[in-house]
């Protein structure tokens, strides 16, 4: 879609749009949920100027015009042209990418898992409202669990399954390789591992493939003095299961973190980048899996994901693969998906 193309009206324009009426059609991405992840989203889009155009929707009018008003008094000092939102869907049209957060919030004590039912019937109610304004759109799901709702949306949408992306364990990943870098003394693009599986309990590093630089994470910094063992690295994985319900803890969401990863994962679509990113789609093939959706390196480009790279897993890495996928088939077998 060019960014060059002649503007066409919106069916509803929002009253608190702030943009200027001359400047052509752009890309634009629709955030759905207007609470503390999908501002932050629309914060980080805007902020690092992925998006010319940022759309807020929420069914709460009142919170959402204090959203937008507030996002939208900043936008001279970033390259976005409008940020726009409102309480009516409408606002979402012509929106290149509708990201989803609305749904209930994860509570200490909660497991994502423990949210599915709520947020599965926010979803067959929302998602049809979505594609009547935004019918051309690729649908990127944040909300929790967020492998099981990808599932859900892709059935309930009907698109093909690179268009339905689940943010899935990028944010798990960026925890890892930050955790990894801090240890390891290098500069975190320098850290290639990976989260794998279901966003949450069941998710589970895959060390057999890691990398510090070109090395094997096992042999970093000298084979012979290796820094990290195997404990030392699972206990670090532990931290990174474990880092939302931390964070959650003490101050009630995880909101920033989450906010910066999903606008990588819109960068890679929005700049066709081709990237290599650990998000959940449903999958049909990788590593034997069918109708689950869950996290395994895919290339992200303007097609969303364009095809998912099946890893070398060693044997007990395989069988966590299964069981993760195991366990998010039983929750969404729940809901007759």
């Amino acid at each position: 879609m060019s960014d060059q193309r002649d503007p066409a009206p919106s069916p509803a324009p929002s009253p608190w749009a702030v943009s200027d009426p001359g400047v052509p059609a752009h890309r634009k991405v629709g955030v759905v949920g207007a609470g503390g992840v999908g501002t932050a989203i629309a914060y980080a889009t805007l902020i690092r100027g992925v998006a010319r155009e940022v759309a807020l929707y929420d069914i709460d009018e009142p919170k959402v015009r204090a959203e937008v008003l507030d996002l939208a008094h900043g936008t001279p000092f970033t390259s976005a042209d409008a940020m726009t939102g409102g309480a009516d869907p409408a606002v979402l049209a012509e929106a290149e990418i509708v990201v989803v957060t609305a749904g209930a919030k994860q509570k200490p004590g909660q497991t994502r898992l423990d949210l599915a039912e709520r947020n599965v019937a926010i979803l067959h109610d929302l998602l049809p409202r979505v594609q009547a304004a935004a019918p051309d759109a690729l649908i990127v799901l944040v909300t929790n669990p967020v492998d099981v709702l990808t599932l859900v949306a892709q059935r309930i949408t009907g698109l093909p399954a690179g268009r339905v992306i689940g943010s899935g364990t990028l944010l798990d990943t960026s925890r890892l390789r930050w955790l990894l870098a801090g240890r390891a003394g290098v500069h975190t693009s320098s850290v290639h591992a990976s989260i794998l599986g279901e966003h949450g309990d069941t998710e589970f590093p895959a060390w057999s493939s890691a990398r510090i630089g070109p090395m094997p994470i096992l042999e970093w910094p000298d084979a012979a003095a290796p820094l990290f063992s195997l404990a030392d690295l699972d206990a670090i994985a532990h931290t990174v299961t474990n880092a939302a319900y931390e964070v959650i803890q003490g101050k009630g969401a995880t909101t920033y973190a989450v906010g910066v990863a999903t606008t990588r994962l819109l960068e890679a679509v929005l700049r066709d980048q081709h990237a290599i990113l650990p998000v959940s789609t449903v999958l049909d093939g990788p590593h034997g899996l069918h109708d689950v959706a869950l996290s395994l390196p895919a290339v992200v480009g303007r097609a969303g994901v364009e095809r998912v790279i099946p890893l070398e897993l060693d044997a007990a890495e395989t069988a966590k693969l299964q069981a993760s996928a195991a366990a998010l088939r039983a929750t969404a077998a729940r809901f007759g998906f």
